[in-house]
């Protein structure tokens, strides 16, 4: 049975915005997208939804969209480790942010579920998984990326503390179906699909199947507390045993060569700095390449707990997205079916 009021979701051109939007049609949900001129609305094509143009920095359009909304799905973010202009990484994360909450607050709306990322989140120095309550600062963020989504969660906790009923989701990495741009780690699944991986770098990240970061967006808004956080992740692999599963999925050899880190940071000051030359983003970005230092491991048991966020198995999700670049025409010619 479809609601009256339509549910807004922003960022639904992107990959766990697409997702979102999807999971909430099936549900029988009255749904409103906010996109901006230039979104790319392939993941938007098939769903019964209604298009509203708007831009997080313009208020105005805030307010178009949000008119009658009574839930508010808040995904969208500028997520790039490089920009020739940082700025515009806090224009979008933190003043949008902002706006989007202060515009939903005008309209009435019933509840907010805002998506931030584990990158916001504390990382312990033993080296056991982050928690949603391991202490953290804005001096620990590395690059502007994660500083910009650390300084607008904090704008979203601070919403909830004036009585806004806000709560904050973290997805940890994303992978599965619909990854159009591709993510970094869609990149990552690629260049192997391709060949185009003779070395790794070893680091380590907290994989979860797409599909489940979807559900959990729609449990936190049924089931999640009020300014509290919850990761929405699942397995804790290093990139050799990410690798190796990638291997089994597609009978190709995982590269054995693993560069050293020194190496690597190399790499990524000569790639990044060659950017502000070309203006085109790098293909080893230097704070990539800095966040690869540390492994991102995370701890998801409270979302499983209080909201019952599913977990579907790494190789699973893996297998999904290799399956989705090959069917999207995303391998080059000799390495298809």
């Amino acid at each position: 049975m479809t609601a009256d009021r339509p549910v807004l979701v922003t960022g639904a051109s992107g990959f766990v915005g697409g997702r979102v939007a999807a999971l909430l049609c099936e549900r029988g949900e009255r749904v409103r997208l906010l996109v901006r001129p230039t979104s790319d609305r392939r993941n938007l094509r098939d769903l019964p939804a209604e298009p509203v143009v708007g831009d997080l920095c313009d208020p105005a359009s805030l307010d178009r969209a949000l008119a009658g909304c009574r839930q508010v799905y808040h995904v969208a973010a500028d997520y790039r480790l490089w920009s020739p202009d940082p700025r515009q990484l806090y224009r979008s994360n933190v003043q949008g942010t902002r706006n989007l909450l202060e515009a939903a607050r005008r309209a009435g709306v019933e509840r907010v579920v805002y998506t931030s990322s584990v990158g916001a989140l504390g990382i312990p120095a033993d080296g056991t998984p982050g928690h949603e309550e391991t202490p953290v600062t804005l001096a620990d963020m590395i690059g502007h990326y994660k500083r910009s989504k650390f300084l607008a969660e904090a704008e979203a906790r601070a919403s909830a503390q004036t009585g806004f009923p806000v709560v904050i989701v973290n997805p940890s990495t994303p992978v599965g179906v619909g990854d159009l741009k591709p993510t970094p780690t869609g990149r990552l699944i690629l260049d192997f699909l391709n060949g185009r991986m003779p070395a790794y770098v070893e680091t380590g990240l907290n994989l979860v199947d797409v599909e489940d970061v979807a559900e959990g967006h729609l449990l936190a808004m049924a089931k999640g507390r009020v300014g509290e956080r919850y990761i929405l992740g699942n397995g804790n692999l290093t990139m050799r045993e990410i690798l190796e599963i990638l291997a089994r999925i597609t009978g190709r050899a995982a590269p054995t060569v693993r560069l050293p880190r020194p190496v690597v940071l190399g790499l990524g000051a000569v790639s990044t700095l060659a950017s502000r030359v070309t203006g085109r983003s790098p293909r080893i970005p230097w704070e990539g390449v800095r966040m690869s230092g540390k492994k991102m491991f995370f701890d998801s048991s409270k979302a499983v707990r209080e909201l019952g966020l599913p977990q579907t198995p790494v190789e699973t999700a893996l297998r999904k997205a290799v399956d989705w670049f090959r069917e999207n025409g995303y391998l080059t010619r000799h390495n298809g079916h």
